[in-house]
């Protein structure tokens, strides 16, 4: 076994770069595809009476492929092994996500982007896995953050990048799915398969790791974490619109706000954490997302949209840091693929189902800012329980302290 050890590498930043770049490939999926849809839909929806569900499948449909088949991505890498198939994986990305350039169908695009969805399953799972496998303790919460920080940059800035180039032809941003390949190489120098067997019996946290109480309880925080995530991005347009906003320059600076108050909580989270703990900052987080939906629900102006924009997104920012932690925590090194996958799985599912429990809620209140109240008053009723839940774990070891010796 020490021999084993000696011959283990030790990880690296360099290990992390490519980790982190290769998690990011997942908020390339969508960003780069949106500013063309208009193009899209100019040339396939007359000639298609279906455009009209077609072309949001076309976004929305990779989330639900990642959402269904993380688990499976899971578990084909602890069969497989990680990095094996987080390259191949990524090879697939490039050549399924530049695919729809080269289609003149449009259910051929949708059913190329389906597959490039399972793809990027497998990239998202494979990289959090590994990350976990590589490191302990605080480095590892530290590359947990930085993966979150990473995804943000740079999806900012191929949301622009895709915009630019889509202004020429809708099939130009498809090429840029291209670029990991220039990843490839980097993952075939720089990362290596974990050896799961020593992992098991000398990580730190291995004994602790069949506890199944932590997986549950950030499997259904993220879930819902996510459905009150994404209703700023997808409902604050029509918000705006309703306040008499249409310039599309000031709905696209106040999605901007969202993402950079969304790093700003990422940057805060390690912070927050060493503060109040990760009980203390689920507290916080779905407090400041339930403030924030209220305020959006309730805003008059744009200013006030911008403000409750800019709390929203803070929490949202702490959300996958604080929920994926304790998960890779709690799972053993042999399992752990399979575990980050469900995580995963349920991440994306929230992302998917947000539009649907909006529009279910809508369909009972008939009213869009009362349907975000009430979705306001959810997350801070979650708050409330998980500050109550804290105190009350708390209150038993408090009069055991004070008695004499």
């Amino acid at each position: 076994m020490n021999t084993a050890k000696k011959n283990t590498p030790l990880p690296g930043r360099r290990q992390g770069i490519v980790l982190m770049l290769g998690s990011s490939l997942t908020i390339m999926g969508s960003v780069m595809v949106a500013p063309a849809l208009p193009k899209l839909a100019a040339e396939f929806g007359p000639a298609n009476p279906q455009a009209s569900v077609l072309i949001p499948l076309a976004i929305t449909g990779p989330a639900l492929v990642i959402a269904l088949f993380a688990p499976v991505a899971g578990w084909l890498a602890d069969r497989l092994g990680r990095k094996r198939l987080l390259v191949l994986a990524t090879v697939l990305y490039a050549l399924l996500g530049a695919l729809p350039a080269l289609l003149n169908a449009l259910p051929q695009i949708v059913y190329a982007r389906f597959a490039f969805g399972f793809a990027e399953a497998v990239i998202m799972t494979c990289c959090a896995t590994l990350i976990a496998d590589y490191w302990h303790g605080a480095q590892r919460l530290r590359y947990v953050n930085g993966q979150v920080i990473t995804i943000g940059l740079v999806g900012a800035l191929f949301f622009v990048l895709g915009g630019a180039l889509g202004e020429h032809s809708w099939r130009t941003p498809f090429y840029l799915y291209l670029l990991p390949l220039l990843l490839v190489p980097f993952m075939l120098k720089v990362l290596w398969e974990p050896q799961r067997r020593l992992e098991t019996a000398s990580a730190p946290g291995a004994a602790s790791t069949s506890a199944a109480w932590p997986l549950v309880v950030n499997y259904v925080l993220v879930l819902c974490g996510m459905v009150l995530s994404v209703i700023v991005p997808i409902q604050s347009p029509a918000l705006l619109v309703n306040l008499g906003v249409t310039s599309s320059t000031l709905i696209g600076a106040c999605a901007g706000l969202g993402l950079l108050a969304t790093l700003v909580g990422a940057l805060l989270w390690p912070m927050v954490r060493n503060r109040v703990g990760f009980a203390g900052c689920n507290v916080l987080l779905l407090a400041l997302l339930g403030i924030g939906l209220w305020l959006l629900a309730a805003a008059h102006t744009y200013g006030q949209v911008l403000a409750a924009v800019a709390l929203h997104g803070i929490g949202v920012g702490m959300l996958v840091p604080n929920s994926m932690a304790p998960v890779m925590e709690a799972l053993s090194p042999a399992a752990r693929a399979r575990g980050m996958g469900g995580f995963t799985g349920c991440l994306y599912l929230g992302q998917f189902a947000s539009p649907l429990v909006v529009a279910a809620v809508v369909a009972c209140t008939h009213d869009l800012p009362l349907a975000i109240h009430y979705l306001a008053i959810a997350a801070l009723v979650a708050a409330l329980c998980w500050l109550c839940s804290a105190l009350l774990r708390r209150r038993p070891a408090l009069p055991s302290s004070s008695l004499p010796s």
